[in-house]
């Protein structure tokens, strides 16, 4: 399953896959075709930001221009947390806020952890629905819309937290400000 859900991913497709909090659609973070597909998929703007997942603190390091010491905390938190950078690098650009923030994540879910490894890069999530449109609590409230516009849905119908992750913005001062407590 992985295997195989590493392959759509490397031929850029988008994929629908449980994470630590909700069901997301997910792709490659570094291209910009797959972000504009989920961009189309999500019926969003393309000026909103989208979040990505990361294996680790030392693949964190290699997409963002620094992390702050404030982000430690959040970092070691056992609960989900998405904190927005700064400034990120190495990622598509229309991923990337307007003043190039980017929101990343490290889930403790262990297929998750398992594809971003095997995948090697940093993949998109963001929540399975059409934008402004309540988020789904399990597989089985995804919008068929959704369903039918992804290319691989991962087969594990396994129970998450059904809450999405907090977020919090560290400024490049070290301000911080929570986002979604």
């Amino acid at each position: 399953m992985i295997e195989t859900t590493v392959d759509a991913l490397l031929q850029k497709k988008l994929i629908l896959y449980p994470t630590d909090t909700v069901w997301g659609i997910g792709g490659d973070a570094t291209d910009s075709k797959v972000v504009q597909k989920v961009y189309h998929l999500k019926q969003r703007e393309d000026h909103k930001a989208l979040i990505v997942l990361v294996a680790s603190k030392e693949m964190l390091e290699s997409y963002v221009e620094s992390i702050p010491k404030q982000a430690d905390s959040f970092l070691e938190s056992d609960r989900p947390t998405t904190v927005i950078y700064p400034k990120g690098v190495g990622l598509a650009q229309n991923l990337m806020g307007e003043d190039s923030s980017i929101g990343i994540r490290i889930p403790k879910h262990p297929f998750c952890q398992e594809l971003i490894k095997q995948f090697g890069k940093p993949i998109i999530s963001t929540s399975a629905n059409v934008s402004g449109k309540p988020t789904p609590l399990s597989f089985e409230s995804i919008d068929t819309e959704i369903l039918d516009g992804v290319d691989y849905i991962v087969p594990l119908k396994e129970k998450n937290s059904n809450q999405p992750s907090r977020v919090v913005k560290i400024y490049s001062k070290g301000e911080i400000h929570i986002l979604r407590p």
